[in-house]
């Protein structure tokens, strides 16, 4: 029989190495947690501007924003649509955070679907917009943007019934 003898220094390098990393791989501190909780707000802002408004409730829409006479437009503007759909999904994309100061403007890719009826197909949306934010305890709407994903009732094209598109 013959017996193997393990080298008792490579074993000792081998555990010394894996305490090490074990030690040093401990993890960090956030560095700046009140900026962290600050796009935690910011997230929570943006999420409940989209459940409000797929929800179809007017208080809590209303309850997020600062007055004024665009956010006032956007307002009546969801109010319509609350009137003529039954059913309203939609989905925020984060796409960029940008923070000066108060003002936050959160760049958003959106897409949507708005149905007047159960039997109904729906119509098909997506876009682009900036939501401009303000605060840093509270986080209100102060403006947006772009595409705006509130609003479909009035960007629904009338189709003439008697209007056919020709094939050739």
């Amino acid at each position: 029989m013959s017996s193997h003898k393990f080298p008792l220094f490579p074993i000792l390098v081998l555990l010394g190495s894996i305490s090490l990393l074990g030690v040093g791989c401990g993890g960090k501190a956030n560095p700046h947690p009140e900026d962290h909780e600050r796009y935690l707000r910011i997230d929570r802002a943006v999420e409940s501007l989209r459940q409000a408004y797929v929800k179809k409730d007017s208080s809590d829409l209303a309850s997020l924003m600062t007055p004024g006479d665009q956010l006032e437009r956007m307002r009546e503007e969801a109010q319509g649509d609350f009137a003529i759909f039954s059913a309203i999904t939609l989905d925020f994309a984060v796409e960029r955070i940008m923070i000066q100061g108060d003002d936050i403007d959160v760049f958003v890719h959106w897409q949507g679907l708005w149905k007047k009826n159960a039997d109904d197909p729906g119509l098909r949306q997506r876009g682009h917009t900036r939501l401009q934010w303000v605060g840093t305890k509270s986080i209100l709407l102060r403006g947006i943007q772009g595409d705006t994903p509130f609003g479909m009732t009035a960007r629904q094209a009338p189709i003439d019934p008697a209007y056919s598109p020709k094939k050739k």
